[in-house]
């Protein structure tokens, strides 16, 4: 009788070892990192963001230039925000693990993110201030 494989996939949590002892990676990486769809999502934010507001700085040129830069802000001061979260979850399990310099470092990390977030938000009301000025 034939002994069946342990089934392996992302909920079973049972990663394999190779013919050397290490862990074998589940899902696909960019490197050490891990490709998550919060990721993904992040990116597309982080990327589509900074594009709308070179666009919106660029090439508008009418008094929708200040709401489109707005707009943009925001969604950035939410993608930073997001990330100072996640650097919180990660500085809390590093804790948890007793990994000190990983502890200080996304602490580190989240705390830049929180101040980037703050000021995208502070540049869109600004903004948002700027843009009703200027209807009536």
């Amino acid at each position: 009788m034939t002994t069946r494989p342990p089934r392996v996939d992302a909920q079973s949590h049972v990663v394999p070892r190779r013919a050397d002892g290490t862990r074998v990676r589940l899902g696909p990486h960019i490197g050490p990192l891990r490709v998550t769809p919060f990721r993904v999502v992040l990116a597309i934010a982080f990327v589509g963001s900074l594009a709308y507001i070179a666009y919106a700085i660029l090439r508008v040129e009418d008094a929708a230039q200040i709401a489109m830069i707005a707009t943009g802000s925001t969604v950035l001061g939410l993608v930073f925000a997001a990330l100072s979260v996640g650097g919180a979850i990660r500085m809390w399990r590093a804790w948890q693990d007793g990994e000190q310099g990983r502890t200080v470092l996304f602490a580190v990390f989240g705390g830049i993110s929180g101040m980037i977030a703050l000021g995208c938000f502070a540049g869109a009301l600004i903004f948002a201030l700027v843009m009703g000025g200027l209807g009536s």
